[in-house]
């Protein structure tokens, strides 16, 4: 079903009087705090349906953000009119996962009206903190890699590309976590109970997307053999607009989302011959592609669910883009230069054989141009060296699902091994590798080399990343051509994790130093020499101590537990998996616990152990290292010998919201993967933005992380990359390291022997003969040298002036971490693009 937009590209005019466009970028007008009170209050009564005397906080909300809205929708009209009056080459976006959170407080502060709302609401007699912490979480995204996305669309509309992100609108987003008894629970994430005011249904907008059925060849009136695919299964895809506004409202972009619906919603026959399920039966199995972010695939119904949602969200995407494309400029064969797609992971790298089967069996083009302009186009941003992220779907059900697409998958691999036995050093081994069909693990399609193969550029997502792509995953590949691997690393948004998480430490750059930093984040530098000056240290530690104060009062609210702001929080938040290495933590935390009772006079440092982050719902291991942490906690927090000098916390649900109450508060940030495993980390990033001093392995952006903040204020242990590859391979005894380690003997003893799981002593043994036995991801080698920088740690912090010199130039120093940074290096270098 196409849809015809109205045609905008003969007129440049903005979309009103009040809010000029020039040069293509709309400038935000002035509002007072009286238009903004009786716009909420018209959009309570006329939108909401509420008297005001009767309206709840749920009802202010809903109401503010329309009102907000109202003032996006114009610049949001008249950046879509310049693209197509200027013909500006587009970005496209293509991301499994969103990770957007909360958005009122960001188009407000991107629209420079948080004051006059917070202003208006006041006079109105509404708590604007009470009603903003209402909205739920766009939790549409697992972690790092949905955050990125989020941050890189604010960015491009900052930057003023023209660029539309694409994704699914999952009726669920990633689970809401619960903890009960220490173990994780997994609940619905319910963000549309009470509906998006962020977003625009597009009805109009809805594409057919097809499964299984059967190809046809015949004879085209040229003589050449085209394939017809008569799917056996469709369901649509339903637009749902997001606008995502840049800073000062610079340019409003489109992130489009979409649902899954059932081609026909009901079988009215088998409904009136009694079979009320069954009528159904179609529309469920339908909608069920956007119910629920990542499905378990652990089981073959699981795999089919997860692959159905990378083609239906894939296809649907390039089809917009490709009608939009030819709606606009008529030729096909221009698409490499009004359009560039970027890949996020390895998710949607079915789009270039989606992209070959639109080029050669809807617009009938040759194999050898469509091929030449699905290269041209398209660009694979990988996202991590382990094999089970790179995809690899078994044979039988790509053939099942996407029989055209397997064709083409056959034709373009036949191509690939051809091309690679013509150099002189192509071995049988360098076919195997780069083959698109792995033929050792039950034949499977290799996903991350369709991107590869299909794709102009390839990026890592930190230097260090980048070159271990060459030398591992892609390194068959890389070698047959060379001029792909790029690197491009990770950076976040200083609107989000500055200004809105951390408003008191804006405020403080703003005063000292002016707002430069506000519109390039470089000009942080500037703050630097600040750091020499005892009453700016001063007043930086006061703006962290109210945060940790905040943090503080809202880890009584939601676990009970009592701690100290005059601590050193040690803060280690993100997703739980083993190369992430939290067990090292909490081993490390057992080993402190032991020290301190053993040693009660000595002087320790308070210390909080703050963690939190979701386990995959099929990741065993991990939900018991959840597990271990609460355990550890109970017994630590309810010991009298402690004294208060250690405190463990595990704060349960981490999603974008939280992460803008704890990292702004955190003193050390824990960056502590198996190096050569973290591909880049924007965590890091964040914390060091907000003054935390990281404890790291030179490990993804770690590594760039010490060049520009100096390796004297940042806290580097453990093996390197290199070192673990050596030691991997000559084989590691982890039993002897333990053996040789007191304190860790200890650790491991009293966990095997069920001092943390009374009620189970057997409880943690599985993890413990783990470490003694195999220890894949060298906790216990790195052990030693983490415990040893932990005492170099609490050290310094005894010294609160050169802390506080080190925070601050963590601070000063993170600018060029700024996601405006990587999308300039993306749009010169990969997309060719222009920028603000």
């Amino acid at each position: 079903m196409p849809y015809l937009m109205p045609n905008v590209a003969s007129t440049g005019e903005p979309a009103s009087l009040d809010d000029p466009a020039i040069d293509g970028v709309a400038f935000a007008p002035k509002v007072d705090t009286l238009q903004m009170r009786k716009a909420i209050l018209a959009k309570l009564t006329y939108a909401v349906g509420k008297d005001p005397a009767a309206a709840k906080l749920h009802d202010w909300l809903r109401a503010t953000s329309l009102a907000v809205r109202d003032h996006v929708v114009d610049r949001w009209i008249a950046s879509v009119r310049e693209a197509y009056r200027t013909g500006r080459k587009r970005v496209y976006y293509l991301s499994l996962e969103f990770m957007i959170g909360r958005q009122l407080r960001d188009v407000s502060c991107n629209l420079q009206l948080d004051a006059v709302v917070r202003e208006a609401l006041a006079e109105i007699g509404v708590d604007y903190e009470a009603m903003a912490e209402l909205e739920p979480d766009a939790a549409l995204g697992n972690g790092g890699l949905g955050r990125l996305a989020a941050c890189y669309m604010e960015s491009m509309a900052t930057l003023a590309i023209a660029a539309h992100g694409y994704g699914i609108r999952y009726d669920h987003g990633l689970f809401r976590q619960k903890i009960a008894d220490g173990w994780q629970v997994e609940l619905p994430e319910d963000w549309l109970a009470f509906g998006n005011p962020w977003e625009f249904e597009r009805r109009e907008v809805a594409y057919e997307i097809g499964f299984g059925g059967t190809v046809e060849a015949s004879e085209g009136w040229d003589g050449a053999v085209r394939h017809t695919w008569k799917p056996g299964d469709r369901v649509l895809a339903i637009a749902y607009d997001t606008p995502i506004v840049g800073w000062r409202g610079a340019r409003v972009n489109t992130l489009r989302l979409w649902r899954a619906r059932a081609a026909d919603p009901i079988h009215l026959e088998a409904f009136n011959r009694g079979d009320h399920v069954g009528a159904v039966a179609d529309r469920t199995r339908a909608e069920s592609i956007s119910r629920v972010l990542y499905p378990s695939d652990s089981t073959q119904a699981g795999q089919e669910l997860r692959l159905r949602q990378e083609f239906f969200f894939t296809s649907a995407s390039l089809q917009d883009l490709v009608r939009r494309h030819v709606q606009q400029f008529g030729d096909i064969r221009s698409l490499p230069d009004k359009a560039t797609i970027q890949l996020n992971d390895t998710h949607p790298a079915i789009a270039v054989a989606e992209l070959m089967r639109i080029l050669l069996d809807v617009h009938a083009l040759g194999w050898d141009e469509a091929w030449a302009i699905t290269r041209t186009t398209i660009n694979y941003t990988n996202h991590t060296l382990l094999p089970e992220a790179l995809e690899m779907w078994p044979v039988s059900l790509m053939e099942r699902l996407l029989p055209r697409h397997m064709q083409i998958i056959y034709a373009i691999n036949a191509k690939l091994i051809a091309d690679a036995r013509k150099r002189p050093d192509c071995t049988d081994g360098m076919l195997s590798a780069i083959s698109l069909i792995d033929e050792w693990h039950g034949r499977g399609v290799r996903m991350g080399n369709l991107a590869f193969v299909g794709s102009h550029k390839i990026n890592g997502v930190s230097a260090l990343h980048s070159e271990l792509m060459k030398k591992t995953v892609f390194k068959d590949l890389g070698a047959l051509y060379p001029e792909r691997i790029t690197n491009k690393t990770n950076g976040i948004t200083p609107r989000r994790w500055l200004m809105q998480s951390n408003p008191g430490l804006a405020r403080l750059v703003r005063d000292t130093i002016g707002e430069g930093p506000l519109d390039d984040l470089e000009k942080l530098s500037q703050l630097a020499p600040y750091a020499e000056d005892a009453a700016f240290r001063e007043r930086f530690m006061q703006v962290k101590r109210a945060n940790k104060e905040r943090l503080a009062a809202l880890i009584l609210e939601q676990i009970g537990v009592r701690v100290d702001p005059a601590a050193l929080f040690d803060v280690h938040v993100k997703r739980i998996h083993e190369y992430k290495r939290q067990l090292l933590n909490v081993l490390e935390t057992i080993a402190l616990y032991d020290a301190i009772r053993a040693r009660p006079n000595e002087d320790w440092v308070p210390r909080v152990k703050l963690f939190a982050g979701k386990a995959a719902s099929s990741y065993t291991t991990a939900k018991y290292i959840i597990k271990l942490i609460n355990d550890v906690a109970k017994v630590v927090n309810s010991d009298p010998a402690t004294r208060g000098l250690l405190k463990v916390a595990f704060l349960p649900n981490y999603n974008v919201s939280l992460a803008q109450v704890i990292i702004p508060a955190a003193d050390l940030s824990e960056q502590i993967s198996t190096a050569g495993m973290e591909a880049s980390g924007t965590g890091n990033m964040k914390f060091a933005l907000n003054g935390a001093l990281t404890i790291g392995t030179l490990d993804g952006a770690n590594i760039e992380l010490r060049d520009h903040i100096g390796g004297e204020n940042i806290f580097i242990f453990g093996l390197t990359a290199e070192e673990v590859e050596v030691v991997r391979r000559k084989g590691y005894n982890p039993s002897e390291t333990i053996a040789d380690n007191p304190a860790l003997a200890a650790v491991m003893e009293s966990l095997y022997a069920g001092v943390y799981s009374p009620d189970d002593p057997s409880r943690h043994r599985g993890t413990v003969d783990a470490l003694r036995n195999h220890d894949y991801f060298l906790v216990t080698a790195d052990f030693q040298a983490y415990a040893e920088t932990q005492r170099k740690i609490a050290a310094l912090w005894r010294n609160s002036s050169d802390w506080a010199r080190k925070a601050v130039i963590n601070t000063a120093r993170s600018g060029w971490f700024s996601s405006d940074r990587a999308i300039r290096d993306y749009a010169e270098e990969i997309w060719g693009v222009p920028t603000r």
